[in-house]
């Protein structure tokens, strides 16, 4: 398996894939920057650089995660709400058919090893709060942020 770190506005961001697509794209505070970009990565590392641009709202290159049969629907849940929306984690269990398995939702959800491009940063609490997130509570603001900026301009500009 290929690794390359990049420089992102909100750390270090690990993308670890192969022919068989990305298997981890992770968020740290420090990590190693690479110089070189494996082929395999390419296309990954240019579709980050694009969405931290403003320049793009859906990712298109191969997937490969590693989780269970449950893990992997919920993650493919994930990917179907649209950018710049949120949607609770009671919602994201009744789309996928079973409002009791709220928590084994929510655990899978915790469980992405697909940061941003499986969007789990778009789930939020049935109140509208910002809850749990494995990258940190100010990364999942930003990223809301980014996807949908404010669009009510200040009376006193």
């Amino acid at each position: 398996m290929e690794t390359v770190g990049i420089k992102t506005p909100l750390g270090i961001a690990t993308i670890k894939g192969n022919e068989n697509g990305i298997a981890v794209i992770a968020i740290a505070d420090e990590g190693v920057v690479s110089e070189e970009i494996p082929l395999v990565l390419h296309e990954a590392v240019t579709q980050l650089q694009e969405y931290f641009d403003g320049k793009r709202t859906h990712f298109d290159f191969q997937l490969n995660p590693v989780g269970t049969e449950f893990q992997q629907k919920v993650w493919k849940g994930l990917c179907e709400i649209p950018f710049g929306k949120t949607i609770s984690y009671l919602e994201l269990a009744k789309q996928l058919g079973d409002v009791k398995a709220i928590r084994a939702v929510a655990s899978a959800n915790g469980k992405n090893p697909l940061w941003i491009v499986v969007p789990c940063h778009r789930v939020i609490g049935a109140d509208g709060s910002l809850t749990g997130y494995a990258g940190g509570l100010w990364r999942k603001k930003w990223l809301l942020e980014h996807e949908n900026p404010s669009t009510q301009q200040s009376l006193f500009e």
